[in-house]
């Protein structure tokens, strides 16, 4: 990445659930370590605050101990969050940065908003949004610089003044590529009903594809799971509850296709991006973000329902794998991010 102007003291927040970089799960924590890396590649001094257990070529300070991972969802998680957030800034207050930039979620975002920081706060947003999402950010937007992963999650709040677009990068290195694919459909997301599993299963079926299914079961969607996906397990059908390193890029970059049926807005898509960057094509409907990542007829194919996402199926052999790889991988490398997330910096701290 190409340094511009002063190296710049960056303080990184990170979520305090899983270190960074994560050992399986933690999409945030792996767009954390990407971004500190290249940063720190390119002369910047950069401090991650975060969960016990990471760590790489920039500072790490643990504020959490990796026990807490096992309060995620329980009714400790906001007694910890609050007791992380208030270390991190009780930290930052004493510490000389230029840039305090916060994934860690809305109490980070309201008490830096709130504190009155020498440096300029910059703040990305990692969830879907709606009305109440606009009220918050629009009460805070002139204090911190808001970045949205892209238009499509920035336009699902009215009246929020952006800082700006900054879409995910993916680890290229860790990830491969295979010119002759097998024959298999892959839908790598927690199985949840938005996610589309039940629509993947009979676009695979219709299309006479065998199909992987590779995520957790979401918490709130077990019935889904009982009901729609488990009767058709074994039949063509394959369920990978936990995937993660060589297992995944092997995986990705094996499969004909990457299906994406999803039926909410995505305020982005990671796993989308994955694939493309391993050269394997999206077929996807065209909702929320997935209209900005995927290049139809280049790195993808949109279907608007379940005939048209057969159709895309039956048109992966005209799309060329290496050139979606090598477009993919030139959208969304670490140093694209991280180049555009300076600008944002500077542009905050003037």
């Amino acid at each position: 990445m190409e340094h511009h102007g002063e190296r710049l003291r960056i303080a990184l927040v990170a979520p305090p659930w899983y270190p960074v970089p994560p050992e399986g799960y933690g999409g945030i924590e792996l767009v954390i370590y990407l971004l500190a890396h290249q940063l720190a590649e390119a002369g910047n001094e950069v401090t991650v605050l975060g969960r016990e257990g990471g760590g790489d070529d920039f500072e790490m300070v643990a504020l959490s101990p990796d026990e807490w991972t096992e309060d995620l969802g329980s009714r400790d998680h906001l007694a910890r969050e609050a007791a992380y957030v208030w270390r991190a800034y009780d930290l930052i207050q004493r510490a000389r940065f230029d840039v305090v930039h916060d994934h860690s979620g809305y109490l980070g975002l309201a008490v830096a908003s709130l504190l009155d920081l020498p440096a300029a706060v910059v703040a990305t947003l990692h969830g879907d949004l709606d009305d109440a999402d606009a009220a918050f950010l629009g009460s805070v937007d002139e204090r911190v610089a808001l970045v949205a992963l892209s238009h499509s999650q920035a336009r699902l709040v009215k009246g929020v003044r952006w800082a700006g677009v900054v879409p995910n990068a993916v680890d290229l290195e860790e990830l491969t590529f295979r010119e002759d694919a097998d024959d298999y459909l892959l839908e790598l997301a927690r199985i949840t009903p938005e996610k589309g599993q039940h629509v993947a299963i009979e676009v695979a079926r219709r299309s006479g594809r065998r199909l992987v299914l590779a995520g957790k079961v979401a918490e709130d969607a077990r019935e889904y799971f009982e009901d729609e996906i488990k009767p058709h397990l074994g039949d063509g059908v394959e369920w990978v509850e936990n995937v993660a390193g060589g297992d995944k890029a092997r995986l990705l970059a094996g499969a004909a296709g990457m299906i994406f049926p999803i039926a909410w807005s995505e305020p982005f898509g990671l796993a989308m991006v994955e694939a493309m960057a391993s050269g394997t094509p999206v077929i996807v409907t065209p909702r929320g973000a997935a209209l900005e990542l995927v290049e139809a007829g280049v790195t993808g194919i949109f279907g608007d329902d379940v005939d048209g996402l057969v159709a895309g199926v039956q048109r992966l052999d005209q799309l060329d794998r290496r050139r979606c790889h090598d477009r993919a991988r030139e959208r969304f490398s670490p140093q694209r991010m991280a180049a555009a997330y300076e600008d944002v910096y500077r542009a905050a701290m003037a």
